[in-house]
């Protein structure tokens, strides 16, 4: 098997860097934020867009506590630029995954060479996990690419160093880090493996541990305090309780106590390498089983895949120790994994192991792309059996059948035309093939059934027009598609403190109206008096007027209202 030249390897390389960026974009601005996270985020940015309260990040005018600003900021920038929520609410994570694309390739060519960089970088964008988060509105591509960044730094400077402004920059990197998610230290873990296996000086024939790597934490902390530091300073200005209870939540019980005691998302020990790594992170678990032994031998010889290797192991330690786990946990630790995958294959790729998990790989995806086939021609022939067990996804099923035939028969033609290519091109080759389906025909297709926009066109239609309407038990999508002013309680406070407060706010005043789902035990107010909106987000929502007011209701134990006034202009119809 002969290997390509440079030149082969550079032109391949952007062919699929350039594909890549092009699946990322495609379908921005088709579709609205979905739940559970996207419309928080989205929701969040628009209000720092129309409130010019940058500082501090509200949901309904309300302080939302839960995350540090970054992200949100960077959604907000690009409303402001664009106008258009839709487009604006995913590009952050498009351009964050990208970056991140970018940065594992260039390290890869710099710490092995060109095969290994486009190896690794096939690795990100092959594994299901990676484009999923580059083409969602969360947070978790945007931390990623802080802490792909702080990697970055700390491989230049101890590989290839001493090289301190790379270091420093992935100080920088990290500081970003912490002030988008929290986590943006795990780079840190890195300095471990390193001590162990990089002791001597750099390439350059010069020391790369100094003392002047604790400078580090002041870049650290000074970019984390460019936001902590006008935010602690105006909270204490202002003193109010309401402020007090933001810092202390963000601050420390969404860090520190989260992660201890977890109250959401509670799995067991072993969940990210049992759950979470065989499907978000397949198939670099069979490549990693099938080639074990040269994977042993690789990090004996190999001091920097040793290194990205127990990096990964202690980011994926670290987050096992906290109760609470999801699978978005792991992202930051793919890159650095994809690289060590990189290396291997390079290794390996001309052997017989090889050429059987190709040959593997390639009658599985035969086998997808048969049965998304299938599935879309069982849809458009006799679509009734699955219709009866999901009656109310009649709408959406009967919508599914021409993308889903179109992706399985345009797979096919692709694994012809690529079945004499290196494996990591064919399954890259499927996965940015998928994609472009997934995000040009059947998420515009879905996106009806993920957001309560039609039940909030009910809304303006049953209510008269200079009605006041509130919220209880809500969730950030109500907001994205109100027409009108809304009134709610606190989405932080216990429910029955929602309803005390509701009751008080619809005693004050006629023609006052409260939107609750049917899930929502009530106390102060006849369930049996209301008016029906139907479904979304599978819970019924209805209406409650006056009439539907119990003579007398507990006071709240706590007055608290915030008012949402909406300008729905870049983000309704």
């Amino acid at each position: 098997m002969s290997l390509p030249t440079d030149d082969q390897t550079r032109r391949r390389t952007l062919f699929w860097l350039a594909a890549t960026a092009i699946v990322l974009l495609l379908g921005i601005g088709l579709r609205y934020p979905w739940p559970a996270d996207e419309p928080r985020f989205a929701q969040v940015a628009r209000e720092m867009v129309e409130s010019g309260q940058w500082l501090f990040p509200t949901r309904g005018g309300e302080p939302y506590p839960d995350k540090p600003p970054v992200f949100m900021w960077l959604t907000a920038l690009a409303f402001a630029l664009t106008g258009q929520l839709k487009i604006a609410f995913l590009l952050p994570s498009a351009l964050a995954a990208f970056g991140t694309l970018l940065l594992v390739h260039d390290i890869g060519r710099r710490l092995w060479n060109r095969e290994v960089a486009l190896a690794a970088a096939l690795v990100l964008v092959l594994t299901p996990q990676f484009l999923l988060q580059g083409k969602t509105g969360q947070i978790d591509a945007l931390v990623c690419f802080w802490i792909t960044l702080g990697c970055y730094g700390l491989l230049r400077h101890f590989f290839l160093g001493p090289q301190w402004r790379w270091y420093f920059i992935a100080c920088a990197g990290m500081g970003m880090g912490i002030i988008t998610k929290g986590v943006g230290f795990l780079p840190l873990l890195m300095l471990l493996p390193l001590a162990l296996w990089v002791r001597g000086p750099g390439a350059a024939g010069t020391p790369v541990w100094r003392w002047r790597l604790l400078a580090g934490g002041l870049v650290m902390g000074f970019i984390a305090l460019l936001w902590l530091g006008p935010m602690l300073w105006q909270v204490h200005s202002i003193g109010s309780d309401t402020m007090v209870a933001y810092r202390n939540d963000l601050l420390f019980r969404q860090t520190g106590e989260r992660f201890v005691n977890a109250w959401h998302h509670v799995k067991p020990w072993h969940y990210f390498f049992t759950q979470a790594i065989p499907t978000v992170w397949f198939p670099l678990v069979v490549l990693l089983l099938v080639f074990f032994k040269p994977l042993v031998a690789l990090l004996r010889e190999d001091r920097r895949a040793r290194v990205l290797l127990a990096w990964v192991g202690l980011v994926l330690l670290f987050f096992s120790l906290s109760s609470g786990k999801r699978e978005v946990y792991m992202l930051p630790a793919l890159p650095m994994l994809a690289l060590v995958v990189g290396v291997l294959w390079t290794r390996v790729r001309g052997s017989v192991a090889a050429a059987r998990t190709g040959l593997f790989f390639q009658g599985f995806l035969v086998l997808l792309a048969l049965a998304i086939t299938g599935l879309g021609a069982v849809l458009q022939a006799s679509p009734e059996k699955l219709l009866r067990k999901a009656p109310d996804y009649a709408e959406l099923i009967g919508t599914l059948p021409v993308p889903l035939i179109a992706m399985g028969l345009t797979l096919l033609v692709v694994l012809v035309l690529v079945r004499r290519r290196d494996l990591l091109e064919r399954l890259a080759a499927a996965t940015l093939t998928v994609w472009v389906f997934v995000a040009l025909m059947v998420w515009p297709r879905v996106d009806p059934h993920r957001t309560p926009q039609e039940m909030m066109e009910q809304v303006e239609q049953k209510l008269p027009p200079q009605s006041e309407l509130a919220l209880l038990y809500f969730k950030e999508q109500f907001l994205l598609f109100s027409h009108r002013p809304l009134t709610h309680f606190s989405y932080l406070a216990p429910l029955e403190e929602q309803e005390r407060n509701a009751w008080v706010w619809m005693h004050e005043a006629p023609n006052r109206f409260l939107l609750v789902p049917t899930d929502a035990e009530l106390s102060c107010f006849d369930v049996s008096k209301t008016v029906s909106l139907g479904e979304a987000h599978r819970r019924e929502w209805v209406l409650f007027g006056a009439d539907s007011m119990r003579a007398g209701c507990e006071p709240p134990g706590k007055a608290r209202r915030y008012v949402y006034r909406p300008d729905v202009r870049g983000v309704l119809p």
